[in-house]
């Protein structure tokens, strides 16, 4: 009976609590989305929770458009401590969300009794405001729109009950830069931020992404990459019609598409915590003096596109191009924002690169797409398409956010770091999370990261004592704030 009576109480207290306005499912056959920032295995675990729907403003900045779209959300209610519990917002980033996930921030949640509480971000998913994304269409996406997202749903709620309950944001990579820039625009809105893996700076060059892929794989694997390189780059330039079918990549007919394809190939072994995958092969090969090429394009094939699930098409100009609402919007969604705002465009340094120089932002005379990204912020979505960085950085600060009340953390592998907040300051507590398979989001998620693991279980890190450390900063931080929200409601009730 208490039981029947506490659910139900929760449920009255959901509906104070989140006064979304509830719509019928759409269901639109979307598959989970896999993207570079933010990989979400199809094998990852949800929280049980079901579909609710929130009528969105479509342009927060207008004060002539008055129309909505219908944005999915989600919420999970099992560990929320009656009556003034924190509530957890999970802000869902640069795919399909599908649900909220079991990771790190359930074990938060039941530890802190909150409610957890995902948005899926405007145009993915089934979030979609039109039913093409043609370039025009697109021009309600952007960051700073989600931001309004975000605070509108979340102010709708402020004045629910006498007991006011705490905010607390959390983010991983492009999420976790929203997390971040959630709590610098909107500080009144929430306790405080996770900001996992933020990538808050926009970068036009960023040519530290490859340096750190060298620093993470070593001296041996290092050079056995740009070896592979050279090889592909010279076979290309012979036969690139037998390359590309070794790679299961004749699709990618644009030569640039093809060289992202293999140099992201690499990317993910560092990245999400499994450069054994990667490595072990491919320096074991060149010892004994076999085909470095063929040795790749085993490691591609096997784990990039069996194990990890990289889709070829996701590199391919031509499905970039498609503006129907499908299952992979997302590959054309996330390029449009790059292209806009962020840019974070992966290029080759000058010197000692590990990734071909065919991938590039400068002019070289002599390569096919001497202007790759630009090339293909063009052709993609039109001539005058192309990403303000320093009009980004500008307004969110960049790594000199003027921020408070924001953890940053990042793993010592993960290239995306550079992009990230890595001086810590009091205001802005910043971690590194040092261990040899340290990667995006370890704090959150564990290591490796492909598929997630449940409850972000750090077991399988090389280091699971650095993990910890840096977890028990965060619930320090978090305790610290959220003491801080209800003291500070307390004196206002």
């Amino acid at each position: 009976m208490r039981t029947t009576m506490r659910r139900k109480w929760e449920l009255a207290v959901a509906l104070s609590l989140l006064t979304f306005l509830s719509f019928p499912t759409v269901s639109f056959g979307f598959t989970a989305h896999r993207t570079l920032l933010n990989h979400i295995s199809a094998n990852a675990k949800y929280l049980p929770t079901q579909e609710l729907w929130f009528n969105q403003t479509l342009d927060h900045f207008s004060p002539y458009d008055h129309r909505h779209f219908q944005q999915r959300y989600y919420e999970f209610l099992d560990y929320f401590k009656v009556p003034d519990g924190p509530i957890f917002l999970v802000i869902c980033g640069e795919s399909s969300c599908n649900g909220i996930s079991n990771d790190y921030r359930s074990v938060l949640a039941k530890r802190f009794g909150a409610a957890l509480v995902t948005l899926e971000h405007r145009y993915y998913g089934k979030s979609s405001p039109f039913a093409s994304l043609t370039t025009e269409n697109l021009r309600y996406l952007s960051s700073k729109q989600a931001l309004f997202d975000l605070a509108d749903s979340l102010n709708a709620k402020l004045n629910r009950t006498k007991s006011e309950n705490p905010w607390f944001v959390f983010g991983v990579s492009y999420a976790g830069a929203l997390s971040a820039w959630f709590r610098l625009k909107f500080p009144h809105l929430t306790c405080g931020s996770l900001a996992s893996s933020a990538v808050v700076l926009a970068v036009y060059h960023f040519t530290e992404f490859d340096q750190q892929i060298g620093e993470s794989a070593g001296a041996e694997c290092k050079e056995a990459l740009q070896e592979t390189t050279k090889l592909v780059e010279n076979r290309l330039a012979t036969n690139k019609k037998q390359l590309k079918a070794l790679f299961n990549a004749t699709d990618l007919e644009i030569d640039g598409d093809f060289m992202y394809f293999l140099a992201d190939a690499a990317v993910i072994g560092f990245q999400y915590g499994n450069p054994d995958k990667l490595c072990k092969p491919l320096v074991q090969a060149k010892k004994a003096g076999e085909n470095l090429v063929d040795a790749y394009s085993r490691y591609v094939k096997d784990y990039y596109i069996g194990t990890f699930g990289a889709d070829v098409q996701t590199y391919n100009q031509k499905h970039l191009k498609n503006t129907a609402v499908t299952g992979g919007s997302s590959d054309r969604l996330w390029w449009f924002q790059v292209c806009t705002e962020v840019a974070y465009f992966q290029v080759a340094p000058s010197n000692d690169s590990i990734r071909s120089s065919i991938v590039d932002t400068r002019q070289i005379p002599y390569l096919q797409s001497p202007l790759y990204h630009l090339d293909l912020c063009k052709n993609v979505f039109g001539e005058d398409i192309f990403p303000d960085v320093a009009a980004t950085n500008i307004y969110y600060g960049g790594t000199k956010i003027a921020g408070s009340k924001i953890i940053f953390t990042n793993g010592s592998q993960d290239p995306w770091r550079h992009a990230s907040k890595q001086i810590s300051t009091p205001e802005m507590p910043s971690y590194t999370i040092s261990c040899y398979n340290c990667g995006h989001g370890t704090d959150m998620r564990g290591c490796p990261q492909s598929p997630l693991n449940p409850e972000g279980n750090e077991k399988n890190c090389s280091d699971p004592d650095a993990v910890r450390k840096v977890r028990q900063k965060i619930i320090e931080h978090m305790d610290s704030w959220l003491s801080e929200c209800w003291d500070t409601d307390r004196k206002f009730m």
